[in-house]
């Protein structure tokens, strides 16, 4: 069953979930922002549920790991319909421009690692169709015959892709044009510029005997965005040496 939650029809950023468990959508994206865009159709949310293209009664989607071992496995050919109809459904003829071009994602904790970069590409185009693993994961073959791009949000495991493409359409959705109110409040966050993101504050002046710095009160914008920026190396350098480093080497190459 494909359940629409906007007109993915439309000129919005689309996004097409293929899953087991259709009822988790929109979940927290029909609140706050998300929601809100959604609503206002600045993005579309359809969900397709994997079981209708299973071939027998029971709707199995799965079976035993071939070679042994515990778990099960989705089936290539039931996941394989599942995208064939999605993106059979997009095109009209040969005629390029009708075609579906959105790629398609599978959520797997094997995948590279989610970025605000990545993030930010995926909002620059049509949109995207996610795929959600469930039990041991989908057939390896399918995965290469549709070209599948895997994506991981970091180094543990989920019950299944549905958290992990909340996660994401949650990120992706955030950044688009008219979703949050003033651009520049996403230009300044954490990965956007390569380091963290400084400390906030802001009133009471003073709580629990601690005050605001100083600085930040001062009137003088630049020794604001001063301390911003040494608030930001410090946290980069103290908690994340990896993004310090490559903030290092990508200063070095600029200069």
């Amino acid at each position: 069953m494909v359940r629409k939650m906007a007109d993915t029809g439309s000129k919005s950023w689309a996004a097409t979930v293929l899953t087991l468990y259709p009822d988790m959508f929109p979940g927290t994206l029909g609140q706050s922002l998300a929601g809100k865009a959604l609503h206002d159709k600045i993005w579309a949310l359809e969900t397709v549920d994997i079981r209708d293209f299973a071939r027998d009664k029971h709707r199995n989607v799965d079976d035993t790991p071939a070679g042994g071992g515990a778990g099960m496995v989705m089936r290539a050919d039931v996941v394989g319909n599942a995208i064939d109809h999605v993106y059979g459904a997009k095109v009209s003829g040969d005629d390029p421009d009708k075609m579906d071009k959105r790629p398609l994602i599978y959520l797997s904790p094997r995948g590279k690692p989610l970025t605000q970069a990545r993030v930010r590409a995926l909002s620059d185009g049509p949109g995207v169709v996610l795929l959600c693993g469930r039990f041991e994961g989908v057939d390896e073959r399918v995965l290469e015959a549709r070209q599948v791009e895997e994506i991981s949000l970091g180094d543990y495991i989920l019950s299944g892709g549905e958290p992990a493409a909340l996660t994401l359409l949650d990120a992706v959705v955030r950044v688009l044009p008219g979703v949050m109110g003033k651009q520049a409040s996403g230009e300044d966050e954490s990965f956007e510029t390569g380091l963290l993101e400084y400390p906030h504050y802001t009133r009471p002046a003073i709580w629990e005997e601690q005050e605001i710095p100083a600085v930040l009160t001062s009137g003088n914008h630049k020794k604001v965005a001063e301390w911003r920026q040494a608030q930001s190396e410090e946290l980069t350098r103290a908690r994340r040496p990896d993004l310090w480093e490559k903030f290092r080497k990508e200063s070095r190459q600029t200069d």
